[in-house]
């Protein structure tokens, strides 16, 4: 009678090693759930939580049953050996013209999702660097084209930025290291920052039951941050010395 055996897993790693790698998907996870842009359509009018809740709320389910699929039947079926990243890890790239288009829907999304990140830092960049050269022409000229301006600071400063990051993720191309590590960087002062402008807005009382709850919030974002920091780094000198 022929059965299927399964994949063994947990036998080829330490327990150290499971350690480190449980806070380094913590890590992940919370760059997945990285909700800096919410707080950006909050100043909007009418703002997100009034006219966007339900849009949320579908878009975070969506994403949450995808990542729980490949999670679990990635694990499910190559165990320990499951990559983190499933279109360059498995060492074969067949069918072509699959891999080619979910790599190209990758790109389309990054292209958005790079915009939408990146365009605050350009404005505080842009912005600061106008306040403090306002004589400047290079910094402040607008080239009008039809409708469109063009400046060629932005333009310059924005290559040059764009080619830097390029040139880092191709130099460091440990996937699930580097997404932990700015997940850290990322998931603790976004809970932070709105926990204590909540309680400062309702004039929320000290050690009352709400603000002991959002301090405790606030805290246990704190020690995730902290450990997916030090797993991520533990797991980036371990890739960067096994080369």
């Amino acid at each position: 009678m022929d059965y299927f055996d399964g994949v063994t897993v947990g036998v080829d790693v330490t327990e150290m090693d499971k350690v480190w790698r449980t806070f380094q998907a913590i890590g992940n996870i919370a760059f997945a759930y990285s909700y800096s842009v919410v707080l950006d359509t909050l100043k909007s009018d009418p703002p997100e939580n009034k006219i966007m809740k339900k849009a949320s709320r579908i878009a975070v389910t969506t994403t949450t049953l995808s990542y729980m699929i490949c999670g679990c039947v990635g694990y499910a079926a190559f165990g320990n050996g499951a990559p983190g990243n499933f279109l360059t890890g498995f060492g074969f790239y067949e069918p072509f013209w699959l891999v080619d288009f979910a790599n190209t829907c990758i790109v389309i999304h990054l292209i958005g999702a790079y915009q939408v990140f990146a365009q605050p830092f350009f404005g505080f960049v842009e912005k600061r660097s106008s306040e403090r050269w306002p004589d400047s022409d290079f910094i402040n000229r607008e080239i009008y084209l039809g409708t469109y301006s063009f400046n060629m600071f932005r333009f310059t400063w924005r290559t040059v930025y764009v080619i830097i990051t390029t040139l880092v993720a191709m130099i460091f191309p440990f996937f699930n290291d580097i997404l932990g590590m700015i997940g850290a960087f990322s998931f603790w002062p976004l809970t932070f920052f709105p926990v204590e402008m909540y309680i400062a807005r309702t004039n929320t009382k000290k050690y009352s039951f709400t603000w002991t709850w959002m301090k405790i919030l606030s805290l246990s974002c704190l020690v995730v941050s902290l450990v997916a920091l030090i797993s991520s780094v533990q797991g980036l000198v371990k890739s960067i010395s096994s080369r």
